[in-house]
């Protein structure tokens, strides 16, 4: 029986979708633009071929129109739009065909993707290019698209972002000594994605001089700590030799545990 169309009407809820009735029953719905590329009117005859090419399209312009409200609101990569589709259940010949037109028409880019996505990451949290590169791999960005992206993200960049961010974790640490703000910096630059040669570079760079005074600030925290711990289990000899141990791996210099240790002996002495 052949199939003609008896009725097209247009949808209350989305204008641009028409619902289309053959033989006198509701059949399927399209997109205004596969209206019009089919040039679907009223009593027109459509075959089972012709059924079949029009529910592919309208899937398409449906995934189409999907990515691209999803790319409203921000920039994505092909992966993250590929995986919105995917996730609302279209098909993957139908996602490839909403790919590529996003593609042809300019609104999917992985290259400037990638060139904008570097930019915020080093602009905004001052990432390093270890960092940035594993995000982009994780949205799907290809190796060649990466390096050519992370190629604008020059050394003397990085070393200049890098220091901006072991000054600020030097401040955070100054009640450590020189030996652990230098191990804290590098734990948190390596974190940040930075290589081990700008990390020495920008460590290079902080003043670590550290005066007496400061010597006994931090003394006074870490110091009474380890004699605390080991106080409690050892003696003498012992006792001396722990705390000394213990605080010349923190990077306290010999003389001031040497101080410190006679100061706590002799307050013992003294109770």
């Amino acid at each position: 029986m052949p199939k003609v169309i008896t009725k097209i009407t247009r949808q209350k809820r989305n204008e641009e979708r028409y619902n289309i009735f053959l033989n006198e029953e509701y059949s399927f719905s399209v997109d205004e633009k596969i209206l019009v590329q089919y040039g679907l009117t009223k009593g027109k005859v459509l075959d089972e071929w012709t059924l079949g090419d029009i529910a592919f399209e309208d899937e398409v312009a449906r995934a189409f129109n999907r990515g691209l409200s999803y790319l409203t609101y921000q920039m994505r990569s092909e992966e993250e739009v590929r995986k919105k589709l995917r996730d609302a259940e279209f098909g993957e010949a139908v996602i490839q065909e909403a790919i590529q037109k996003l593609v042809r028409l300019g609104f999917l880019n992985d290259a400037e993707f990638s060139r904008a996505f570097v930019e915020t990451k080093k602009n905004t949290m001052k990432k390093g290019p270890r960092a940035i590169q594993q995000e982009l791999k994780r949205k799907g960005i290809d190796e060649k698209t990466q390096q050519q992206a992370l190629g604008e993200f020059d050394e003397g960049e990085q070393l200049q972002l890098a220091y901006e961010l072991a000054e600020k974790k030097q401040r955070q640490e100054s009640r450590k000594t020189p030996m652990q703000q230098k191990q804290k910096i590098q734990d948190f630059l390596l974190r940040k994605g930075y290589s081990f040669g700008i990390i020495e570079q920008a460590i290079a760079k902080l003043d670590f001089t550290t005066e007496e005074d400061d010597w006994s600030a931090m003394l006074e925290g870490q110091g009474e700590k380890a004699w605390k711990k080991y106080a409690s289990k050892f003696t003498g000899y012992d006792l001396h030799m722990k705390v000394k141990q213990a605080l010349y791996q923190k990077g306290f210099p010999g003389e001031i545990i040497e101080a410190f240790i006679e100061q706590k002996e002799n307050e013992n002495e003294e109770v």
